[in-house]
């Protein structure tokens, strides 16, 4: 399998160093994080949830899980949920469902990263399947996505 064409495209367009480790199949955060050798901490998992009427992709280490009263603060409002994966599947067409890399600009979302991923000066997460994540320099990340930090994980 190769990660995400988009994704590989934008990289590469970008003339980001990046690398791709491949692993037997995992579909959680913390089965990945544990294949390739990463600390939860510093494996970034994505997620949808809907608010308002509106998609947005949440960001935050594998080994944590989103505190919804704080999202909701952050976004400021009133109601909010995980979107279904039938909701948002066809929105990432070159991924498989579940496994989309954090890069929402790339599908016309708004992305907003916990602040415990900005801790570490390189961030990891699934490349588009369940058998590839990608690694990279935080700050290429950040610059590419220019995603909002928020404060909304806590530790499982």
């Amino acid at each position: 399998m190769a990660i995400s064409q988009r994704l590989q495209k934008y990289l590469d367009d970008n003339n980001i160093k990046y690398v791709v480790v491949s692993h037997s199949r995992a579909y959680t955060a913390q089965e990945i994080a544990a294949r390739v050798h990463v600390k939860g901490s510093q494996l970034a998992k994505s997620v949808i949830v809907k608010g308002n009427g509106n998609d947005y992709m949440v960001v935050l280490a594998a080994s944590h899980k989103i505190n919804f009263a704080k999202l909701k603060d952050f976004l400021k409002v009133k109601a909010l949920r995980l979107a279904a994966e039938q909701e948002f599947k066809d929105l990432f067409d070159d991924c498989e469902v579940g496994a989309m890399p954090p890069f929402g600009n790339l599908y016309g979302l708004p992305v907003i990263v916990d602040e415990v991923l900005y801790k570490d000066v390189e961030i990891a997460f699934n490349g588009g399947n369940h058998v590839d994540v990608v690694k990279m320099a935080f700050e290429d990340f950040e610059r590419l996505v220019k995603p909002q930090k928020a404060s909304f994980a806590e530790h499982m």
